[in-house]
C-alpha cells in the first residue's frame, strides 16, 4: 500500500548500512519523500547503494547530501555522530529536521546538538528494530513494521517537528513512542545493551572452556547457546561505541544482573527448588508478556522452520506409507 501524503521532499541519507538502506526502501515504498540522497565513508558502499537503486543520488560526502535536504537521517555508529554533525552543521537547510538511529541517545544529544545552527530542529529518533546482519543488501522494507521507534527530542524542539518525523516512521508501520534521552539510555541498557554484554560474554566463555572442543560447541549449539551466537554476530564497532556511550546505565544494569546472578547461585548451591522454580516461573510469565504484545512470536521454535524426516531414515514397516 503506498502512502500518498508526502512528508520530506529530500531525504538526506549518512550510512547506508541495514538501517538506512530499509530507511531508503521503506520511504521509496510508502512515497513519503521525493527525494533520496545518500552518502557512505567507505566508496564501495557508496557503489553497492548505487547498483541497488535504492537512492536517487549517491554522493561522496556527507556536506554534499545534506544540501537543501528538509530531512537528515544520520545512520552510522554512535561514537561518529559528533563529527559528521560538526560537518554537515554549516550545510544544513533552515527548517531542515535532522534525526538519527542511534541506539544511546544522551550522547548523540550531547554530540551532535551543538553543532547544529539555529532554524534546524533536531529529534533524534532509535528505532528498535535490527536483524545480525549489515551493509545495504541487509535491509528491506518491513524491518519497521509493529516494532518501535523511540523519539528523544531536546527541551525546546518543535512540536510540529517532532509530529511530523513521528509520521514519517508510523508510515513504516512502526509504533511511535516519545521520552527523554537519559530514560531511553536507561530502559535500552537493559532491554538490548545488558543482554548483547552477556551474549558476547557468554560465546567467549564456552569457547574458552578446554574440557569441551570448539567443535563439540559448534556441533551441539541448543537454542539458548544458538541465540547468544547470534546476539553476539553483531556489528562491533556499533556496539563498542553502545558500551562506550551509555556505559554509567550499563553498568548500573550490569549492577543488577550480577545481584541476581548471586541470587541464583546461592539456590543452585544450597539445592533451594522451591527458589529456582519461583525465579523461573516469574521469568517465564515476561517472556510470555512479550509475546503478548506482539513483540516476538508465539510459535514453536520461534517460528523456525523445521525440515520433515527422510523417509529412508523410519523403520521399514512405516517407510513406504503416505
Amino acid at each position: 500500500m503506498t502512502n500518498k501524503m508526502v512528508l520530506f521532499d529530500r531525504l538526506a541519507l549518512i550510512g547506508v548500512g541495514l538501517i538506512g538502506s530499509s530507511i531508503a526502501r521503506a520511504a521509496r515504498e510508502q512515497g513519503v519523500v521525493k527525494e533520496i540522497v545518500a552518502t557512505a565513508r567507505s566508496e564501495a558502499t557508496r557503489k553497492r547503494v548505487a547498483e541497488l537503486g535504492i537512492a536517487d543520488n549517491v554522493v561522496a560526502t556527507s556536506a554534499e547530501a545534506v544540501k537543501n535536504a528538509d530531512l537528515v537521517i544520520v545512520c552510522i555508529p554512535v561514537g561518529a555522530c559528533g563529527a559528521v554533525a560538526a560537518e554537515i552543521g554549516p550545510h544544513l537547510k533552515l527548517g531542515a529536521v535532522v534525526s538519527d538511529v542511534g541506539s544511546v541517545k544522551g550522547s548523540v544529544v550531547r554530540d551532535m546538538a551543538p553543532h547544529l545552527p539555529a532554524g534546524v530542529e533536531f529529534v533524534p529518533a532509535h528505532p528498535v528494530a535490527g536483524t545480525e546482519y549489515s551493509g545495504p543488501d541487509a535491509g528491506f522494507a518491513e524491518l519497521f513494521v509493529n516494532r518501535w521507534c523511540i523519539l528523544t527530542p531536546p527541551e525546546g524542539t518543535s512540536p510540529e517537528a517532532v509530529e511530523r518525523l513521528a509520521a514519517f516512521w508510523r508510515s513504516f508501520g512502526a509504533k511511535v513512542e516519545t521520552m527523554t534521552a537519559d530514560h531511553h539510555d536507561l530502559v535500552l541498557a537493559v532491554t538490548s545493551h545488558l543482554p548483547h554484554l552477556i551474549a558476547y560474554t557468554i560465546v567467549g566463555t564456552a569457547f574458552e572452556l578446554r574440557e569441551v572442543t570448539q567443535n563439540e560447541v559448534l556441533k551441539f549449539s541448543a537454542g539458548g547457546f544458538r541465540d547468544f551466537t547470534r546476539i553476539a554476530s553483531s556489528d562491533p564497532t556499533m556496539w563498542r561505541d553502545i558500551f562506550l556511550a551509555n556505559k554509567d546505565a550499563v553498568l548500573e544494569m550490569l549492577g543488577r544482573f550480577s545481584e541476581d546472578v548471586s541470587e541464583l547461585t546461592r539456590a543452585i548451591r544450597r539445592g533451594d527448588g522451591d527458589a529456582l522454580f519461583n525465579i523461573f516461573t516469574e521469568r517465564r510469565a515476561i517472556r510470555r508478556s512479550i509475546v503478548a504484545l506482539g513483540q516476538d512470536s508465539a510459535t514453536p521454535d520461534f517460528g523456525r522452520p523445521h525440515p520433515g524426516l527422510p523417509a529412508d531414515t523410519l523403520p521399514r514397516p512405516y517407510a513406504d506409507k503416505d
